[in-house]
C-alpha cells in the first residue's frame, strides 16, 4: 500500500518545525512536486516573460519542457529526471495539471453557482540539446534511465487503446476496485484476493475473484514505432539495428515511416508474448524498448547530421563563396582520384548542391533535385563516382540494379508477426529523402522495377495502395544512375537508339545524360596510366594524411550549409537567355529528326528546360548567391550540350553515305555468303581484311545491309545470316 496518501495528504515545510534527520519519502516527493510547480509558474526567459505558463494556458493538453531551462532553474531536477524518470515524470505531470487548474478561471455550474474547474491531464514532453547516444551502445546500464537516440522510422503500427486504470469487480461480493496500469508496454498488477470481510454465514471470496470491466476502465492512445539506425551510422558490413518505440497520447500518429527522428525516452523492458521457444520459459529474460517522452523531428531545413554551424565555419564558408574560382575549386574536390572527366565532375557537383524546390500557390510542387545518368563503357570510373557521392552527400543510399526490387526501392507492406496486422516499411528512395540515391547497373534492372521509380523521380512522392494501406510517402531525392549499353560496350556503328536501350519515359526524367567512352588515344592513355600508377604508389601516404579527410568533411559541411541557407531564383536577363536557348534546342532536334526520319532517342521536352533552370540554380548555390545570373545559365547550357544533346546526336545516323569503298565491301560480302547461308562475323571480317579491306568499312557495310534487312544477326551478333 505504498504511496496511498499521494495527492491527498500534503505536508508543508514550515520554519517552526525542526527538520527530522531522515527526510520522509513522501515529504521529499512533495518538495519536488512543489519545485516543479514553481518552475512552471515562475521560470522566465526575459523580464516578465513566462514561457511555460503561457504555453500551458494556450495548449492545455501538453507542455514541452527543455531540460536546459530546468537545469537553469534548479540543478537537482534534471538529474532526478534522468536517473529515475518513471518516478518523477508522473509527478511533473501532476504538477502541470495542478498549475493549469489554478490558472483557469472558475466556471459557472449547472445550478448557477461558481465552481472550481476540473483537473485535466497534461502530458509533459522533454527536449534537450545534448548529443544522442548510439543505438548499439544501449546496454543494461541504461535500463529505467532517460536516453536520447537518433534514427529513421521504418514502421508504424496502428493506434491502440491502452488502459491507464483497470476497473475490476469481484464475482462473489460485487465489490469494485480500480488498479493502475504500468505505463508503456507494461500490464496491470491484479491482486490475487478480495479484501471484503465476509459477514457471518456469508461465503468468503475465493482466490482470484476479480473480473475486468473494460467499459469502466480509463484509456489513452498508444502506438508502437520501429526506429532503425541512420544508414550513415551503420559500420561497414553490419546490419542496421532497430529498436521498438512506444508513443502515447499526444505523440500518436505524428510520425510516418521514412521520417528521421531524434527521440528522448525511458529505456524500459517488457515480457515479449511471442518470444522464441527457447526464451519462453525463461522468467529473467526481457525485451528492451523505449517509452518515448519527447520527439524532435529532423526536418529538411536542419538536413541531417550536425545542422548547427559554428560562427567560424559560417565566416569561412562565406569567405570561400566570395572567391572568383569557387566553381573550379569545388569541381576539383569532386573525386580527385579520378583523372579527367571534367564535365561529369561538374554535373556531380551540381547534383550534390541541387536546385531550389518550389511550392506554387495552387499546391503544385516543382522538384529542385537534379538526376544524372552515366552511360558508357566498362572501366570508365562510373561506379567510383557513385561511391564518392555516397560518401560526400549529407544523406545517401547506394543500391545495385540487379539486387534491387521495386518494393526495396520504394516501400513494402509487411505483416507484423505478433499482431498479424500490416504496416509499411520504407525502401531506399524513402530512406534517402533529402539526399541522393546512387543506383549502379541501372540497365540490369527489370523493366517493371524501373517503372516503380518513375513517380519518385519526377513527383518526388511514392504512392502505395496495397493490403488496405493507401498512403503517399515523400522521396525528395536526386538519382545518380550508372548503366552500360546493351552490348556491354558503346558501339559507334549503332544508332543512339540502339546504344541507349532505355525507355524514353525514364530518359526524359534525367536532367543530364553522359555518354562516357573509353577512347583509345596514345597520349591520353599514357597520362591516365601514369596517374593511376601514381595513385597506387602514394595510396598509403594519402590515407594517413588527415588533410584529405578534412577536405572531404569540409566539402560535406559546405554542401550542407549551401543547401540549407541558399535558395536562388533566375534573374530577368537569365530567363530571356534561357528561353532563346531552349527554342533553339527544339529547332535543332526537329531538324535532325526531319533529316534522319526518326525521332531522337533522348527527347528535348519542357523537363529539359526545367533541368537547365535547376543547373543554373545549383551553380548559383555553390557561390551562395541568391540570384542565378546569365553567366550561370551559359555554363548550365554548356553542360547540357556536352551531355544530353551530345547523347541524343551520338552514334551512327540512319542515312550512311554510301562511298565506293562501302559498295565494294558489300559486293564482296554478297559473294562470300549465298542467300540463306550463315557465317561467323569474325571469320568474314578476317577474310576480307586479308584481301586488303579496312575492318571499319566492312563493319559499316554490314550495318547498311542490316538496315536494309538484307542480313540478320544471330547468337548475340556473332553469326550473320543472309536473307536477300
Amino acid at each position: 500500500m505504498s504511496g496511498w496518501d499521494e495527492g491527498a495528504v500534503y505536508y508543508s515545510d514550515q520554519a517552526q518545525y525542526p527538520e527530522s534527520g531522515a527526510e520522509d519519502g513522501a515529504s521529499s516527493r512533495h518538495t519536488i512536486l512543489r519545485k516543479f510547480k514553481e518552475f512552471i509558474r515562475s521560470f522566465e526567459t526575459e523580464k516578465n516573460v513566462f514561457p511555460y505558463r503561457e504555453s500551458l494556458v494556450h495548449n492545455p493538453k501538453h507542455l514541452l519542457v527543455h531540460l536546459e531551462d530546468l537545469l537553469a532553474f534548479d540543478a537537482e531536477l534534471p538529474s532526478l529526471l534522468r536517473s529515475s524518470p518513471s518516478d518523477y515524470l508522473p509527478l511533473f505531470e501532476t504538477a502541470a495539471a495542478e498549475v493549469l487548474q489554478s490558472l483557469k478561471l472558475k466556471e459557472l455550474g449547472e445550478s448557477g453557482e461558481m465552481k472550481e474547474p476540473e483537473a485535466s491531464e497534461v502530458q509533459i514532453l522533454l527536449s534537450s540539446k545534448e548529443d544522442s547516444v548510439s543505438m548499439r551502445s544501449l546496454g543494461a546500464q541504461y535500463i529505467s534511465k532517460l536516453v536520447k537516440i537518433a534514427g529513421i522510422t521504418i514502421a508504424a503500427s496502428r493506434v491502440k487503446a491502452k488502459a491507464t486504470y483497470v476497473s475490476l469487480v469481484c464475482k462473489n461480493c460485487q465489490g469494485t476496485r480500480q488498479v493502475p496500469c504500468n505505463p508503456g508496454l507494461g500490464g496491470a498488477m491484479v491482486p490475487r484476493s478480495c479484501d471484503h470481510i465476509p459477514q457471518p454465514g456469508e461465503e468468503p471470496c475465493p482466490i482470484d475473484p476479480w473480473l475486468v470491466v473494460p467499459d469502466k476502465s480509463k484509456y489513452v492512445d498508444q502506438q508502437s514505432l520501429k526506429l532503425q539506425e541512420n544508414p550513415e551510422d551503420v559500420p561497414t558490413g553490419e546490419l542496421p539495428r532497430n529498436m521498438l518505440l512506444s508513443v502515447d497520447r499526444h505523440l500518436v500518429q505524428r510520425i510516418v515511416p521514412g521520417t528521421r527522428l531524434t527521440i528522448i525516452g525511458i529505456y524500459s523492458i517488457f515480457q515479449s508474448a511471442n518470444s522464441s521457444a527457447s526464451h519462453r520459459g525463461a522468467v529473467a529474460i526481457r525485451q528492451p524498448y523505449i517509452r518515448v517522452v519527447g520527439i524532435e523531428e529532423v526536418n529538411e531545413a536542419s538536413s541531417r547530421g550536425q545542422a548547427a554551424f559554428t560562427q567560424e565555419e559560417i565566416e569561412e564558408f562565406k569567405k570561400f563563396a566570395s572567391r572568383t574560382d569557387v566553381y573550379e575549386t569545388v569541381c576539383s574536390k569532386i573525386a580527385p582520384s579520378i583523372f579527367g572527366e571534367e564535365n561529369v565532375k561538374k554535373a556531380v557537383a551540381c547534383l550534390l548542391f541541387g536546385g531550389s524546390r518550389k511550392n506554387l500557390p495552387d499546391g503544385v510542387k516543382l522538384r529542385g533535385d537534379i538526376n544524372v545518368l552515366l552511360l558508357g563503357d566498362p572501366s570508365t570510373a562510373k561506379s567510383q563516382f557513385l561511391k564518392f557521392v555516397e560518401k560526400t552527400a549529407p544523406v545517401a543510399v547506394y543500391t545495385s540494379g540487379k539486387g534491387s526490387s521495386a518494393a526495396g526501392l520504394t516501400a513494402s507492406v509487411i505483416r507484423d508477426s505478433s499482431s498479424r496486422e500490416f504496416y509499411l516499411e520504407g525502401g531506399a528512395m524513402v530512406l534517402a529523402d533529402g539526399g541522393v540515391v546512387c543506383i549502379d547497373e541501372f540497365d540490369k534492372m527489370r523493366p517493371e522495377d524501373r517503372v516503380a521509380i518513375h513517380e519518385a523521380m519526377e513527383q518526388q512522392t511514392i504512392s502505395i495502395a496495397k493490403a488496405g494501406i493507401t498512403t503517399v510517402l515523400n522521396s525528395r531525392t536526386s538519382v545518380l544512375a550508372a548503366a552500360n549499353p546493351p552490348s556491354g560496350r558503346y558501339d559507334d556503328l549503332k544508332t543512339a537508339q540502339e546504344n541507349i536501350d532505355l525507355q524514353t519515359t525514364i530518359l526524359s526524367r534525367f536532367d543530364l545524360i553522359f555518354i562516357v567512352k573509353d577512347k583509345r588515344d596514345y597520349g591520353r592513355d599514357k597520362v591516365i596510366a601514369s596517374h593511376i600508377i601514381k595513385v597506387h604508389a602514394s595510396a598509403d601516404k594519402a590515407s594517413g594524411d588527415s588533410r584529405t579527410l578534412k577536405d572531404e568533411n569540409w566539402l560535406k559541411r559546405y554542401i550542407q550549409y549551401c543547401r540549407t541557407e541558399c535558395h536562388p531564383r533566375l534573374s530577368e536577363s537569365a530567363s530571356n537567355r534561357l528561353q532563346n536557348e531552349y527554342v533553339k534546342f527544339r529547332q535543332d532536334m526537329r531538324k535532325q529528326a526531319n533529316e534522319t526520319g526518326e525521332a531522337a532517342p533522348v527527347p528535348i521536352t519542357v523537363r529539359q528546360l526545367e533541368a537547365i533552370i535547376r543547373l543554373s540554380e545549383a551553380l548559383a548555390k555553390m557561390k551562395l548567391s541568391h540570384v542565378a545570373t546569365e553567366a550561370e545559365v551559359v555554363e548550365a547550357v554548356n553542360l547540357f550540350k556536352v551531355s544530353t544533346i551530345e547523347a541524343a546526336q551520338s552514334g551512327i545516323n540512319q542515312q550512311v553515305t554510301l562511298t565506293p569503298e562501302i559498295k565494294q565491301a558489300e559486293t564482296q560480302i554478297k559473294r562470300r555468303i549465298g542467300i540463306g547461308m550463315r557465317i561467323s562475323e569474325r571469320k568474314l571480317i578476317d577474310e576480307l581484311a586479308r584481301m586488303g579491306m579496312n575492318e571499319s568499312i566492312v563493319r559499316r557495310a554490314l550495318v547498311v545491309m542490316h538496315q536494309r534487312d538484307e542480313i540478320e544477326y544471330r547468337h548475340e551478333r556473332r553469326i550473320i545470316v543472309r536473307k536477300l
